[in-house]
């Protein structure tokens, strides 16, 4: 049996950016190109936001520099391509039901499934070596020390970007799939207790992204201060990349292209066929000086075409203010109603409503339902219940909760889709329920 539902709406893909700074070419590489070409995908719904709220947790005192890089990666990835005519582009804090939505989420998140937290982990392990350093008698005492709950409760809000638009995927790097994962939980916790609202999310990981060394040869990073800026002037631009470490090997000594962050910088810029003659010429001894010439006119003849449409930009910061605003409305036109289902979902209630509630409540309670679940094979069921908790049809496995998730729909939409499943343990009693369902949804 195939797993392969056909989709019948647009395959949303959601994705950020942390406004904390300048952006260089590792960013540009890794998140911003990419993400240009997929939101040109035919079939694809994409919302790209800037993540100014979650800069706070990095930039606490100097609000300067978040306003700066918002300024810096709004113009970066309206000069690398993107349309905001075709995709919904917007500033986190422009959409005031993100932060509710959180609290919502914050409500359902167990206090242990955020004390796993890679980020938060860390900054803990790291008071304790600190301390054990000290020859501190309790390792425990102040671990949390210089720890903000805006570290803390992270994952809460990245749950509340994502589910807010009920993201299929999210394009993200290996370190970031715990925090897609934690959305996941936190969803089908939501789901579990108010009813099915969110989508459960993937993790779209980018295999061929390259991940660009700095000058000093590791990860570029503002953290390790080894960036270059990507829209740094030409001369400056010329002068970084003179700086890029190279071993002492002279011209006319055959170079090693593993480990060399000039070549891997090079290759993330260049053709196949570019960087196979640069692999030859590493081979026959080109000088590193020759090597770092071309690298800069590779990098330049990419990025100098952008260069005069970001600056535009920047010098006219009410053309970006425009675009981010009618982004924003775009936004809400999806996040206000939505809200507000999940607001009455809650609780948050008109008092007036409160004897049709009543009744709704009677009769959703003697429903049947669906249940989606993860089996410790990796793979994603349901399951058809009846209102006494019987079990009426138990699914095969697929491979994502997306095909699990298509399946349900179809099956909530018509019979017919039951040819694609497993037999059912009472054909007539599921028929039963799947028609009460359909009436309830239509009531």
């Amino acid at each position: 049996m195939s797993n392969e539902t056909p989709r019948a709406e647009p395959l949303r893909v959601l994705t950020g950016i942390t406004t904390s700074g300048t952006p260089h070419l590792g960013n540009y590489v890794g998140a911003i190109r990419p993400t240009v070409i997929a939101s040109r995908t035919a079939g694809m719904e994409g919302f790209y936001f800037l993540a100014d709220y979650h800069a706070l947790i990095k930039t606490g005192g100097d609000p300067a520099r978040v306003q700066r890089s918002t300024l810096e990666i709004a113009a970066t990835w309206i000069a690398a391509g993107l349309d905001p005519e075709r995709v919904t582009f917007y500033r986190q804090s422009d959409i005031p039901e993100i932060p509710e939505l959180t609290w919502f989420l914050t409500c359902v998140c167990g206090k242990g499934l955020l004390n796993r937290a890679h980020a938060y982990k860390a900054a803990v392990d790291k008071n304790r070596e600190k301390r054990a350093v000290a020859g501190a008698a309790d390792l425990d005492e102040d671990e949390d020390a210089g720890v903000s709950a805006g570290l803390f409760m992270y994952p809460v809000l990245m749950a509340a970007d994502i589910l807010m638009f009920n993201a299929h995927r999210v394009p993200v790097g290996r370190d970031q799939i715990q925090h897609i994962e934690m959305a996941r939980d936190i969803a089908a916790s939501f789901n579990h207790l108010y009813g099915e609202h969110f989508t459960l999310p993937e993790a779209q990981i980018e295999e061929s992204v390259a991940t660009l060394p700095g000058l000093d040869g590791r990860k570029m990073s503002k953290s390790y201060d080894n960036t270059i800026p990507l829209f740094t002037p030409r001369d400056q631009l010329k002068k970084l990349i003179a700086g890029i470490k190279t071993d002492s090997r002279a011209p006319g000594e055959p170079k090693d292209t593993e480990g060399s962050a000039l070549f891997q910088i090079y290759e993330a810029f260049a053709t196949p066929e570019e960087t196979a003659q640069l692999r030859n010429a590493f081979a026959e001894g080109i000088a590193w000086g020759q090597a770092k010439e071309l690298l800069f006119e590779r990098i330049d003849r990419e990025i100098a075409p952008m260069r005069e449409t970001y600056q535009s930009l920047i010098d006219h910061p009410e053309r970006l203010e425009d675009m981010l605003k009618a982004g924003a409305a775009k936004a809400r036109r999806i996040a206000t109603p939505f809200t507000a289902k999940l607001r009455h979902a809650v609780g948050l209630r008109d008092l007036r409503a409160q004897a049709t509630d009543k009744k709704s409540k009677a009769t959703k309670a003697a429903l049947p339902s669906f249940k989606q679940y993860r089996e410790a094979d990796g793979q994603f069921y349901f399951k058809v219940v009846g209102a006494q908790g019987q079990l009426l049809l138990q699914s095969a496995g697929y491979a994502s909760p997306k095909d699990a998730g298509a399946a349900i729909k179809a099956l909530q939409a018509d019979d017919a889709a039951l040819a694609q499943l497993p037999a059912p343990t009472d054909a007539q009693a599921l028929h039963a329920a799947l028609r009460l369902l359909r009436e309830a949804a239509e009531a």
